[in-house]
């Protein structure tokens, strides 16, 4: 059997013109990771990340705190789903990032705000109701997510061990596809995807199983402050 772990980038910035880069807690998150991950995967035959800069600044922090010295190699199918369009969609006037921010600055909870209008939106992108409506809706990009992990596969060879930095559209896609749960409920398991938690994929050549989702113990008791899911 090999393993692949897909690891979900530390906290992002959120409300930040550039939400694409890591928050301080973002960085906190890749390093502890890195220490949990040192004891536990004593073999990396591989790493990935997807194209964004918050895949890679995870996977530079995570490996230098495992004292690995790869370059990871980077593959778009393990890059997020355009969370702008699917918003923009939703709510023309959010559009305008500037805008939403203004919007949901004027609010008593702006993340539980964004949280609520964010669940509609992606349940209209994952609905099937307004595909043409997507430069990629959701059917498109879990297949993209679907090859980008046959295509790791494939250049790792079989009995391998590698890690995958990407975020949690992909990991949900993924997940969803191996347990086969119902395409409605599929973003129940991403709301629940943790910062820097991990999810395991095992695989030979009978298939590929889903071993675990999700797993943030690292963060859990002294710890549990570093727990964030945006």
């Amino acid at each position: 059997m090999g393993a692949v772990y897909l690891v979900r980038h530390g906290q992002a910035s959120f409300g930040a013109e550039d939400y694409d880069q890591l928050s301080d807690m973002g960085i906190e998150q890749a390093r502890v990771l890195g220490e949990a991950l040192r004891a536990r995967i004593p073999q990396v035959d591989a790493v990935f990340t997807g194209t964004l800069k918050r895949h890679a600044q995870t996977a530079e922090g995570c490996l230098a705190s495992m004292g690995i010295s790869l370059s990871p190699q980077r593959l778009a199918g393990f890059d997020e789903f355009d969370h702008t369009e699917v918003i923009a969609r939703f709510e023309p006037r959010f559009a305008d990032h500037a805008r939403m921010v203004e919007a949901l600055a004027g609010t008593p909870e702006p993340r539980r705000v964004f949280q609520e209008m964010f669940t509609q939106a992606v349940a209209r992108w994952t609905g099937g109701g307004h595909d043409a409506d997507y430069t990629e809706p959701w059917p498109t990009f879990q297949a993209r997510c679907l090859r980008g992990l046959e295509e790791l596969l494939q250049q790792l060879g079989p009995g391998k061990t590698a890690i995958v930095f990407t975020s949690g559209g992909p990991i949900t896609a993924i997940s969803r596809e191996l347990l086969q749960i119902p395409v409605l409920h599929a973003f129940r398991l991403n709301w629940t995807l943790a910062n820097c938690g991990v999810t395991k994929v095992i695989y030979s050549e009978r298939g590929r199983y889903l071993s675990s989702l999700n797993e943030h113990g690292h963060f859990e008791g002294p710890r549990r402050a570093l727990i964030t899911y945006r």
